[in-house]
């Protein structure tokens, strides 16, 4: 199951487990990332709380916990060369993998469709 956020994320979630990252829109208006921080294994957040950093030659902008949850891995592939997120947002580009406190809250998140209409792609 795939859903997005109004912060740009989006989530695959198989189970309790999401894997998150940014959409491609989100990709295309940061520009070129220079810099990824990501949170540690283990650490726990709420809806909400800021969980990763990301530098592009723009701006420096937070990424957002989708859902509570903690973080059970990350891909230091994007902090080694951070052109990642950019050049594959949707796949290679994954920023964490969390284990969600409740998978039935995705359910208030959008559909690709809703997500799409709000960023004018529909």
């Amino acid at each position: 199951m795939l859903k997005y956020t109004k912060d740009h994320e989006w989530l695959r979630i198989e189970g309790d487990m999401a894997t998150v990252g940014i959409t491609p829109h989100a990709s295309v208006q940061l520009g070129d990332l220079v810099f990824v921080e990501l949170p540690a294994v283990g650490t726990n957040f709420a809806k909400g709380d800021d969980a990763a950093v990301v530098e592009s030659v723009k701006a420096a902008s937070e990424i957002y916990a989708p859902l509570d949850g903690e973080i059970v891995e990350v891909n230091q592939a994007i902090v080694d060369d951070p052109s990642i997120v950019n050049s594959d947002p949707g796949e290679a580009g994954w920023f964490f993998k969390m284990k969600l406190a409740d998978a039935s809250a995705a359910a208030e998140l959008m559909d690709e469709d809703a997500y799409n209409a709000m960023v004018g792609q529909a």
